[in-house]
């Protein structure tokens, strides 16, 4: 089935969506965006990651040329129109397509942001084969730009990191600056060690995720220990656990970190019960 998609106010095929060649997403990667996930036809998270898309607007100095109300309206005819029962919603915002290439950004006055929006149908996606045997890690040098809080798309180096990981066999990279974890090249990393949950705490060198902090709280309200610092490779060789999380992932154990067997090297029974609980309490506040 040919996708509908949304672009700058309107509907299209897929094959029939066009933006200019000027446009500042593709010459400069001036834009930002957001992936969320939906289960059971609704969408997880959708307010955290509205939130976060507004702060990364705001952080570019760029416009946000959709409300709340009307963002939440494209997300669930895109679901109602792709037939969406699990998968993925992928919103973009570019600074817009001037008249021309240049550094300088574009009078906001006169160029409009341009806005995307596509569905990805992933039937199966909460019950992912990886959840139940884990994924294996490796660790890369982390040297993408100094705002990786900032939500943007400029991915080229986690997307080498990831094609690091697939040459080796692994399925995913850990990314490490000044001999601490930051994160994974598309989610934040955690190790579990005598109970407790240990992950990198909110600052420029990591993405706030949102379903970072989700799984916090659902983790707090389980009565798990919760400790933000830095924690090195070595400190993750010896974890009792360790997981991922993101909005297409939710919670995923971690078995193996640069050839180290973590725990028993089988998903621990805290990172999947996190992912139950995640799951179960995400689907009740789904929209």
């Amino acid at each position: 089935m040919t996708r509908t998609v949304y672009l700058n106010g309107e509907y299209f095929l897929e094959n029939e969506a066009k933006i200019s060649i000027f446009d500042r997403g593709f010459l400069m990667a001036d834009a930002v965006y957001e992936v969320t996930s939906v289960l059971d036809g609704k969408l997880i998270d959708f307010k955290g990651h509205a939130n976060r898309l507004n702060r990364s607007l705001d952080e570019l100095d760029m416009k946000n040329p959709i409300s709340y109300e009307e963002l939440l309206a494209v997300h669930r005819e895109l679901i109602h129109l792709n037939e969406i029962d699990e998968g993925l919603v992928y919103l973009q915002i570019s600074r817009g397509a001037p008249s021309d290439r240049d550094f300088v950004y574009p009078n906001p006055d006169e160029t409009d942001p341009t806005i995307v929006l596509f569905t990805q149908n992933k039937p199966g996606l909460a019950n992912s084969p990886s959840a139940k045997k884990g994924v294996k890690i490796i660790s890369i040098d982390d040297e993408r730009w100094g705002r990786r809080d900032i939500k943007t798309v400029q991915l080229l180096y986690p997307s080498m990191g990831k094609m690091m990981a697939k040459k080796v066999g692994a399925d995913d990279a850990w990314m490490v600056q000044d001999g601490y974890v930051t994160e994974g090249t598309s989610n934040n990393a955690y190790i579990i060690k005598n109970n407790k949950i240990v992950t990198r705490g909110l600052s420029n060198d990591i993405l706030h995720g949102i379903t970072r902090a989700a799984v916090l709280k659902f983790a707090k309200e389980a009565q798990m220990q919760v400790e933000e610092r830095n924690f090195t490779l070595d400190e993750a060789y010896e974890a009792d656990e360790a997981f991922i999380t993101s909005a297409s992932t939710f919670v995923m154990p971690v078995i193996e970190i640069d050839g180290n067997k973590i725990g028993q090297g089988v998903p621990g029974s805290s990172s999947s019960r996190l992912r139950e609980i995640y799951l179960e309490e995400s689907k009740k506040l789904a929209i």
